[in-house]
């Protein structure tokens, strides 16, 4: 060490940094070991006092039917209605229909009982001044059209057997899917859930274990890269393996589940898997906010 620094005194400057450069190297190289490696991506595998990652699905069936109206909202649109047809222009009968047709009969008689509903009889298109249709009520049912057909009601096959399996029940209401299955040695309901293997990310952890848990028979969409929602062991928990639970939410669009280890599954509204998950208070505690009240 000794030589290289008089060899650095009464060397030109030039070379003098060019031979400190050489000894930096050297000296870097001489000391670096296996242990200074770049460290690899941690694996999702509960190792060195760290949790264990599991994702969660919340698969959701959106409402089909609009939600019926509350007698506050009834009374709101009848208002409003009234106020749009007091001050509303005439409606052209002539530019819409042929005069003397079917159709303009058909549509003149059932503005007029559209007037009669929202004033009294006798006004607007049940006045002495309103147009008369040129084809009797009792002849225009002779005719019968497709639109005549009494309309199904709000509650289904599926609603009035209680069967749970279907997506066809419930229309105004959010159901999440729910599957039964051995938890810590006994029967509970969870939601499709599983462990994060190797280098995944978490949303893609969710999609298999949905496909894993639920079958390939499901067109989903899972709304988000980030999950929603996180059960976390609270600090004073015992040393045993953490485990944090990530929960993502996706959509179901077509096709129904077919689960492969659970002994049962159904789709439910908040209020039924609360109803589920009365002896596992803390789960649903976890879980309840996540969930629409409609």
């Amino acid at each position: 060490m000794a030589t290289l620094a008089t060899s650095l005194r009464r060397a030109p400057p030039r070379l003098a940094r060019h031979l400190a450069t050489e000894a930096s190297t050297a000296s870097a190289e001489s000391s670096s070991s296996p242990a200074s490696a770049p460290a690899r991506r941690r694996k999702a595998g509960a190792s060195e006092g760290k949790p264990q990652l599991r994702t969660a699905v919340i698969l959701n069936r959106t409402p089909i039917l609009t939600r019926t109206p509350t007698p506050f909202e009834n009374a709101f649109y009848k208002y409003q209605q009234r106020i749009q047809r007091t001050f509303h222009n005439p409606f052209p009968y002539d530019f819409y229909f042929k005069p003397g047709s079917i159709l303009e009969s058909r549509f003149i008689l059932e503005e007029r009982e559209r007037e009669r509903e929202a004033f009294f009889p006798g006004f607007g298109a049940d006045s002495k001044w309103a147009p008369t249709p040129k084809v009797s009520e009792e002849d225009l049912k002779k005719f019968g059209s497709e639109e005549d057909k009494a309309m199904k009601g709000r509650r289904g096959e599926s609603d009035e057997k209680g069967d749970v399996r279907s997506l066809d029940r419930a229309g105004e209401r959010n159901l999440y899917l729910v599957l039964r299955k051995s938890v810590g040695g006994k029967e509970a309901w969870r939601f499709p859930e599983g462990a994060v293997e190797g280098e995944e990310f978490l949303h893609e952890s969710a999609e298999r274990n949905l496909r894993e848990e639920c079958g390939e028979n499901m067109d989903t969409w899972v709304v988000s890269l980030n999950p929603i929602g996180l059960v976390a062991p609270p600090a004073d928990a015992p040393s045993a393996p953490k485990t944090n639970l990530f929960f993502y939410k996706a959509h179901i669009m077509a096709g129904q589940a077919r689960p492969s280890d659970a002994s049962d599954f159904a789709w439910l509204t908040k209020q039924e898997i609360e109803a589920r998950l009365k002896e596992d208070a803390a789960y649903w505690d976890s879980v309840k906010d996540m969930l629409s009240d409609f």
